[in-house]
């Protein structure tokens, strides 16, 4: 049960960007440049970063919403559990590793990435820019996940909802919807 009073029929992050529309335009203007905005790494990618940080920070709701969100976008659900489980073995690229690792090391403490971390995505072929934004979308999920679950939001009823979340997030973004969502009451 949500700490705060929040609309029960938005669970997870809607409900409490709904609570507070004012702070939440910053927050969401944000995450829509780095997750879907001009970038050489793919919004499927983006969205591995999201559900690596998430799975880690064991945020249930988020985790979930960026997992679907990651297989609609990538076509299949195999790297994204497997991203969860091991990014080592995870079938990505070495360059998406090691992006992915430093986004892990981010969740942690800003202070546990290390040059060497940051010389291997160098390595594997990653830019300035990417890590740059691995780092920020990694340190804006962290925020994310502590929002949602400091606030104790509640998860759907029907998990089927992720489902439709990611089709929202990926069709849509992550502004919020021009007629709101009163629809989703039911």
């Amino acid at each position: 049960m949500p700490f705060i009073e929040l609309e029960s029929h938005l669970p997870g992050i809607t409900g409490l960007l709904e609570f507070r529309k004012d702070s939440a335009l910053p927050i969401r203007e944000l995450t829509q440049f780095l997750l879907r905005g001009p970038s050489s790494l793919t919004e499927g990618e983006r969205e591995l970063i999201a559900t690596v940080v998430s799975n880690g920070n064991q945020c249930r709701f988020c985790t979930a919403a960026h997992t679907a969100a990651a297989d609609l976008l990538l076509g299949e659900t195999d790297t994204a559990r497997q991203v969860k489980e091991n990014i080592d073995a995870a079938p990505v690229s070495e360059k998406m590793r090691s992006l992915l690792t430093i986004a892990d090391l981010v969740r942690v403490s800003g202070k546990a990435v290390t040059e060497e971390a940051i010389n291997n995505a160098k390595e594997a072929g990653a830019s300035d820019i990417e890590i740059h934004d691995t780092v920020l979308i990694a340190a804006l999920f962290c925020l994310y996940n502590r929002y949602v679950d400091g606030l104790s939001t509640a998860l759907p009823a029907d998990p089927a909802y992720f489902g439709t979340l990611a089709e929202r997030l990926v069709n849509h973004g992550y502004t919020r919807l021009p007629q709101g969502y009163d629809h989703l009451k039911k």
